[in-house]
């Protein structure tokens, strides 16, 4: 579900990076006052995301605009598709279509890349989810897209998890100094993830009391290892360069969840035109 408010904000910000003062073009040929039709158009295959945004978008600069959607978030489009129709200030639609088709394309193609991981997976117990490896801004519609293609979210942001990397993990010692040191300090209402790259590693984890192991970079055979020796004391979490070529190996050693950077690092944007 989606935060209106938050969203709105965030979309406020982006009309501002694009019109800081205004859209020269626009206000030089186009009389206020005169109308048009939109019309949105998938020019691929995928799963939409983010119609509600786009929408918010428009808003943004004619609260009046009317609209007809033809598919919801979630939906599969095929190439040719007409996802939604706009009738509105022509001014306004012009203003406001650069914005709404960034995000909307970027959600698409977020959504429609962790489908297809998630179909991969499907028959399997391990679920999808992303990463704090997005764009800065964008963090909250990348996050929502993710959900729309059916994976699961990790922690939003710094505030919102404990996860022992690699570095904290040096900074203080050992992984025993580590989750001792959390453990004394934190609430027991705080589930601690710890990242480790050894079995060595996953039974010192296990020992102290991690809630969530992330295996970093295992190798399928030491992820299955590390699956037998936990039998349930923690979750699993397998990290580092899944992709579609080798996540249902991943998935198929046991592991609870499979976390994929690449959903929002390096997604291809979903090709969609707005035609007026």
């Amino acid at each position: 579900m989606m935060d209106r408010m938050i969203a709105q904000r965030l979309i406020d910000n982006y009309i501002l990076e694009d019109l800081t003062w205004g859209d020269i073009t626009t206000d030089l040929l186009i009389a206020k006052g005169a109308k048009a039709k939109g019309y949105l158009y998938a020019k691929a295959d995928g799963i939409i995301a983010g119609i509600d945004v786009f929408l918010m978008v428009f808003n943004a600069f004619d609260k009046d605009i009317e609209h007809v959607k033809y598919f919801k978030d979630g939906d599969a489009v095929k190439k040719g598709d007409l996802i939604l129709e706009t009738y509105g200030e022509l001014n306004s639609c012009l203003k406001a279509e650069r914005v709404a088709l960034n995000l909307m394309q970027r959600m698409s193609g977020i959504a429609t890349y962790v489908r297809m991981l998630k179909d991969i997976i499907s028959e399997t117990k391990a679920q999808l989810t992303d990463t704090r490896k997005t764009m800065p801004g964008l963090r909250y519609f990348d996050k929502y897209a993710v959900l729309v293609g059916g994976g699961i979210n990790h922690r939003y942001n710094l505030s919102d998890g404990i996860l022992i990397k690699d570095n904290h993990i040096k900074a203080v010692g050992g992984i025993k100094n580590a989750l001792t040191m959390i453990k004394n300090s934190v609430s027991h209402t705080k589930k601690i993830e710890i990242e480790v790259e050894t079995i060595h590693e996953l039974k010192e984890a296990l020992k102290y009391g991690a809630d969530i192991i992330m295996l970093d970079n295992m190798t399928i055979g030491m992820m299955k290892e590390a699956v037998e020796i936990t039998d349930g004391k923690a979750i699993l979490e397998a990290s580092g360069n899944i992709n579609e070529d080798n996540i249902l190996q991943v998935a198929k050693t046991g592991v609870d969840i499979i976390s994929v950077g690449a959903i929002t690092h390096s997604v291809k944007a979903l090709d969609i035109s707005y035609d007026l």
